[in-house]
């Protein structure tokens, strides 16, 4: 099927493609990859949760002794202050136009997080899960249109449901009442970003060397198979340090476009990236951690006469203040 208007159509839809990588929701009609929080300005701010698709963990090897089941639980009413810092370089071309920057500015987030465990009351819910809450600090980010929208939403509250392993589960946001739509956006990117490159731990023993793997579904305008594969290099007590790989994949060589606006051929795609993350076994964020993916794609319509390149590179790090 042609795409309509190839040009602008097209690379429309690429922005949000690649948006989505960082963004709750997306659409080739918003051409700024916002999604649903950018689309009423003047809404009022309302709780956004987002489920996250499971994970499957298998062990590739067990390690060295001596080994143990590891539980990223930490006691209720825990607390840690943490700093988390995203960002995404996006450069776009439109076969033989000049290339195009849609990179999104570096965002710092202060954090202040305590542990809760679910609710007592309800019956329906898995008690062995355990919810981070977290309230944002002082955002800052070097871009100054971004950074004048950013003081209203101090205050904000993240709620994270985390399994004993460590997979979270759910992603919830309650927006400070008077945070603006662009700063709303911004945070959901920032932490929708972070969770899918968490790192829950294998259900059986392991020591300091073991090696899983964490296979994980992430939806963005294209499904995605993720794959990490995850060492643990070094523990002393709690303090557990895991370096680890990802890897994306297509699971289709079509992306077909929303709203019936044609398809694209996914020629290319890679995204990988390497990072390392330092964990306390009783602190529910991580200690200090950095991961950083990129990659080039790849795209043209079924008749080829047009052509989408783009390279991206997204980074997440966590931090003491």
């Amino acid at each position: 099927m042609p795409l309509k208007s190839k040009a602008s159509r097209t690379g429309s839809c690429l922005v949000a493609l690649t948006l989505s990588l960082a963004t709750l929701i997306t659409s080739c009609s918003d051409d700024t990859g916002s999604g649903e929080a950018g689309a009423h300005p003047d809404s009022p701010p309302s709780e956004v949760t987002v489920p996250i698709s499971a994970s499957e963990v298998d062990v590739i090897t067990d390690g060295a002794e001596p080994r143990e089941v590891v539980r990223h639980q930490p006691p209720a009413d825990a607390t840690q202050d943490a700093v988390l810092t995203t960002s995404s370089q996006i450069s776009q071309q439109i076969d033989d136009q000049p290339p195009q920057d849609f990179s999104t500015p570096e965002l710092t987030l202060p954090l202040s997080a305590e542990v809760a465990d679910v609710d007592a009351d309800d019956q329906s819910a898995d008690t062995d899960l355990h919810t981070v809450e977290l309230t944002i600090g002082d955002a800052a980010t070097p871009d100054a249109t971004l950074d004048g929208q950013l003081s209203p939403s101090e205050g904000s509250g993240v709620d994270l449901t985390v399994q004993p392993n460590g997979a979270v589960t759910a992603l919830r946001i309650q927006p400070a009442e008077d945070a603006p739509d662009v700063a709303r956006s911004a945070i959901e990117q920032a932490f929708y970003q972070a969770v899918y490159r968490t790192l829950p731990f294998p259900e059986t023993p392991i020591g300091i060397g073991a090696q899983w793997t964490v296979r994980q579904q992430v939806t963005s305008g294209i499904t995605l198979d993720q794959t990490t594969t995850a060492t643990l290099t070094a523990r002393e007590g709690n303090r557990l340090t895991i370096d680890f790989v990802v890897d994306q994949k297509p699971r289709s060589s079509v992306w077909n476009l929303e709203g019936d606006s044609g398809a694209l051929n996914i020629d290319r795609y890679v995204m990988t990236g390497t990072g390392s993350m330092t964990i306390e076994l009783d602190k529910p964020l991580p200690v200090t951690g950095t991961v950083t993916v990129g990659g080039e794609q790849r795209y043209s319509d079924p008749e080829g006469t047009t052509q989408l390149m783009q390279t991206i590179t997204n980074r997440v790090e966590w931090a003491a203040p």
